[in-house]
């Protein structure tokens, strides 16, 4: 059996979600009710949400969503949104139209790239060897954790947990409690419904995909490897909330101090 490709590793992965899409499709069309989140956070609880005017909540980078579809115009941002206006909730469809742009986003495969050199570097996951074909495999994996977390966390778990996958900024109070409120929406997030409750799809969608990666990294299998695994993806995806939460300040501090530029 020769060695696994990364198109071969990334169709063998998404398969699952490719699998369950119709049927997540289909409950929304059905119109089941969404339900709120099994353990509510107390006294967070929001008032019901608004729809929008149109029908249509825009997504970041989208017209009206007011949030850029990158930060710093490398990374996907394409799940953030603005915590301080009204709620509105999005669709299955929307579920997993953030989870696609994440994924075929370019920076996102440069980023893999890069991480998959370092990888190579320290020798990680020796069985994989060196050279053109040890990096082809570290690179597979990678971005097979990349896409596939991306669907499990983003769109297959919400849709059927009725959660939504977004990052909603605090936007207002003080550096240190808006970045306390950052690193733990990994914890916490809403429902379908506007309510807080704690972040299911966040655990069990890494979970899901540090298990599969007992499948292509055998270097690293069992329980140990596998929660470290999972606790790496989740704290990434903490410090990505740190960046989603702050980079609109970043953003308006660099074009105050360097207007030219904003102008070209």
């Amino acid at each position: 059996m020769g060695v696994p490709t990364a198109k071969n590793i990334r169709v063998w992965l998404l398969a699952p979600a490719l699998l369950l899409a119709p049927a997540v499709f289909a409950q929304e069309a059905a119109g089941v009710a969404p339900q709120p989140a099994v353990a509510a956070a107390a006294g967070l609880v929001e008032p019901a949400p608004e729809t929008a005017p149109d029908g249509h909540t825009p997504l970041a980078g989208e017209a009206g969503s007011g949030e850029d579809k990158r930060i710093f115009g490398v990374l996907p941002n394409y799940r953030t949104a603005d915590g301080s206006v009204p709620f509105s909730p999005i669709t299955v469809r929307q579920k997993f139209t953030i989870a696609r742009k994440d994924t075929l986003d370019y920076p996102s495969y440069v980023l893999a790239a890069a991480f998959s050199g370092l990888s190579q570097l320290n020798n990680s996951n020796p069985s994989f060897g060196q050279g053109v074909q040890g990096y082809a495999r570290r690179y597979a994996s990678a971005v097979a954790d990349q896409d596939l977390g991306n669907f499990m966390t983003e769109a297959i778990f919400p849709s059927f947990l009725h959660e939504d996958p977004r990052y909603f900024r605090k936007v207002n109070g003080s550096v240190k409690s808006r970045l306390f409120y950052a690193v733990t929406r990994v914890l916490v997030t809403r429902t379908d419904a506007g309510n807080w409750g704690f972040n299911f799809s966040e655990f069990l969608g890494n979970g899901t995909v540090a298990a599969l990666g007992n499948a292509y990294y055998p270097d690293a299998r069992g329980l140990n490897p596998t929660l470290q695994r999972m606790g790496s993806q989740i704290g990434t995806d903490a410090i990505s909330g740190v960046l989603k939460e702050f980079w609109p300040d970043i953003k308006n501090y660099w074009m105050t101090k360097h207007p030219r530029n904003n102008a070209d």
